[in-house]
C-alpha cells in the first residue's frame, strides 16, 4: 500500500470542503445575517487509526476505501437550530451526494454523545480522472463539541474502558451541556441582535 498516494485525494477533499464551508460562512456575514457556522475543522485519519478500524470492521486492505471517515470535517455551531440549517444546505448542494445520516441529537448515544453525522460522496479530480471519495461531516454545537472532545480524550486514556464513576459524570455533563444549548436557544434572537450591534460598531471602528 502506497499510503501517500492513497491518502492524497482524501487530503484534497478535506481542503476543498473546508474552503466551501468557509465560503458559506462568509456569504452569511456579507449579507449581515447570522451564520449558522461558527468554525470548521478537518483532518485525514492517521494511518494507525485506519488500520485499527479496518481490523475492527474486518475490512480487507483492497477494500479499505469503504471506511467512511478517512476524510473528516467538523462544523461547529452556536445553536441547535443551526445544525439542521446546515444539514438542509448540504442537502441542497449539487457538488456532493449524501450517502447516509445519523441524528445523534434526536437520538443521543448511551454515553450522552450528541452530534449530527453525514456521510457524503465527494468527487475529486486526480491524475487518473475523477474519483468519488467518502467523507464524514459532523455537525454539532460548541457545547456538544466541548463535551465530545473531553470524552474522546478520556476514551483514549482508558482505551475505550472509561471507569463507571467517570462515565456517570460524563453522562451528567452531557445533559448539562444540552441544557445549556436549550437555554441559549430560548434567547437566540437576543444573542444574535447583540452580535449584529457589536459587528456594526466593530466595522465602523
Amino acid at each position: 500500500m502506497n499510503w501517500e498516494s492513497f491518502l492524497a485525494p482524501y487530503a484534497q477533499v478535506v481542503e476543498e470542503l473546508k474552503v466551501k464551508l468557509k465560503g458559506m460562512r462568509a456569504q452569511f456575514e456579507y449579507e449581515s445575517r447570522h451564520s449558522p457556522i461558527e468554525f470548521i475543522t478537518g483532518r485525514v485519519k492517521p494511518i494507525p487509526s485506519i488500520l485499527e478500524k479496518a481490523n475492527t470492521k474486518q475490512i480487507p486492505m483492497d477494500r479499505i476505501d469503504e471506511i467512511q471517515d478517512i476524510a473528516g470535517l467538523r462544523v461547529v455551531c452556536q445553536f441547535v437550530d443551526d445544525i439542521y440549517k446546515i444539514v438542509e444546505m448540504l442537502h441542497s448542494r449539487k457538488d456532493m451526494t449524501i450517502i447516509a445520516e445519523k441524528d445523534y441529537i434526536a437520538r443521543k448515544k448511551e454515553s450522552g454523545y450528541r452530534s449530527y453525522h453525514m456521510i457524503i460522496a465527494y468527487p475529486v479530480e486526480t491524475i487518473h480522472g475523477e474519483k468519488k471519495i467518502l467523507a464524514e461531516i459532523q455537525i454539532r454545537t460548541l457545547a456538544m463539541n466541548f463535551w465530545a472532545t473531553n470524552e474522546h480524550s478520556l476514551n483514549y486514556k482508558y482505551e475505550g474502558r472509561i471507569p463507571t464513576e467517570i462515565k456517570t459524570r460524563l453522562q451528567r455533563a452531557a445533559e448539562a451541556a444540552f441544557k445549556l444549548d436549550e437555554e441559549m436557544s430560548k434567547i437566540k434572537n437576543e444573542v444574535q441582535e447583540a452580535q449584529r450591534i457589536f459587528h456594526r460598531k466593530d466595522s465602523k471602528a
